[in-house]
């Protein structure tokens, strides 16, 4: 008897089987309670998914802080490039509180 079997590569899958290492953590009292209590609710099936959960969040929350932080150097280099302006302080200050600066909406 011979078998075949025809190996597919897809590369969308590969994310789900990610190779898993094993780590020991120690957690405070509280985080173990809080931990027990998420899988008690069913959101989760075990501690391990809580751990990855929370380390994926702060992954996309870092990435978001980058992109963030692009967006705003992005608009300081436009607004150094757009030149000076010829209005007063005052009239500056006045422009922000009534939320009607030169960029507003941007």
């Amino acid at each position: 008897m011979i078998i075949c079997y025809k190996v597919v590569y897809y590369p969308e899958f590969e994310v789900l089987f990610m190779a898993m290492v094993k780590k020991s953590i120690t957690v405070t009292d509280q985080q173990d309670s809080w931990i027990k209590a998420q899988i008690k609710t069913g959101h989760y099936g075990n501690e391990s998914e809580v751990v990855r959960e929370l380390i994926r969040e702060r992954q996309l929350r870092e990435a978001e802080s980058s992109a963030e932080i692009e967006a705003i150097r992005a608009k300081l280099i436009s607004a150094e490039k757009s030149g000076f302006t010829e209005q007063s302080p005052e009239e500056i200050l006045e422009e922000i509180k009534n939320g009607l600066g030169r960029n507003a909406g941007l």
